[in-house]
């Protein structure tokens, strides 16, 4: 028995002996210079693709419709089914782009991608301990929409911003409002303003009140979560909010008539 245990302690160590050979030898050949040189390239293509692949994506996005986006398939995995229409900015009716602004982004058609200010003050925020609060622009969230995915990663964020410099640079302000109105999350697994007009009201998006389109709007910080109808009492104060502060603003829609 003590011999056939010696043979067993002696083949382990033999074993461990042939692995540890065996790592030394993966690393020595990891770290010789071509395939460092190999590591390096494909480290730099993918950078290159990740920062520049949406220039060609965004030319070819300003004339043709979106119909899928990271979000969408995500969200279709997780089982939450998919409902999307493309509708051209000239068939939304016109409040809705209005309400979107007083909603979502009152500096849209003078900023180039970033509401400087209101960044700042959720800077200010998070250094006093106290919880951050949206400040994303627009162009900001149809970046996200179209190349990445929902979260708050710093990665994420710094993509976003890089993406939406991008947007900015290539798109008008119009196509931009156009697209985020057609790929925006509204309801679970419903995606812009016409499957949202049919998803919560059964009606095509040329038949909705103005009430009717203050509350999708109202819903876009939370679509998960709130509904537009049955509509709370809150959410229907919070709808009307929106489309009284829309025919206040007046002017601040013209970028995208």
């Amino acid at each position: 028995m003590a011999k056939v245990t010696a043979k067993g302690a002696a083949a382990s160590r033999q074993r461990g002996t042939t692995g540890a050979t065996r790592r030394q030898g993966f690393w020595r050949r990891l770290r010789s210079p071509g395939r460092i040189r190999t590591i390096l390239r494909w480290t730099m293509i993918v950078v290159l693709l990740v920062a520049f692949l949406p220039v060609p994506l965004l030319l070819i996005g300003r004339v043709v419709p979106t119909w899928f986006t990271p979000l969408m398939i995500l969200r279709l995995a997780e089982g939450e089914g998919l409902s999307r229409s493309w509708t051209p900015m000239d068939e939304i009716p016109k409040p809705l782009p209005s309400m979107a602004i007083a909603s979502e982004d009152q500096l849209f058609c003078s900023h180039r991608g970033f509401d400087w200010k209101a960044l700042n003050q959720q800077l200010e925020r998070v250094q006093a301990g106290r919880r951050s609060r949206g400040a994303s622009t627009i162009s900001q969230q149809t970046a996200k929409n179209l190349f990445l995915w929902d979260g708050r990663s710093w990665i994420r964020k710094g993509l976003e911003a890089w993406y939406t410099l991008q947007l900015e640079l290539l798109w008008p302000k119009r196509r931009i409002m156009e697209v985020y109105l057609n790929i925006a999350e509204m309801g679970p697994g419903v995606y812009g303003v016409a499957a949202a007009s049919r998803y919560w009201f059964e009606k095509d998006l040329s038949d909705i009140s103005r009430a009717e389109m203050a509350r999708i709007i109202a819903i876009l910080p939370a679509p998960r979560t709130w509904k537009a109808q049955p509509a709370t009492a809150n959410m229907r104060a919070r709808g009307r909010q929106i489309d009284s502060r829309a025919q206040r603003l007046g002017d601040l829609d013209a970028c995208v008539r």
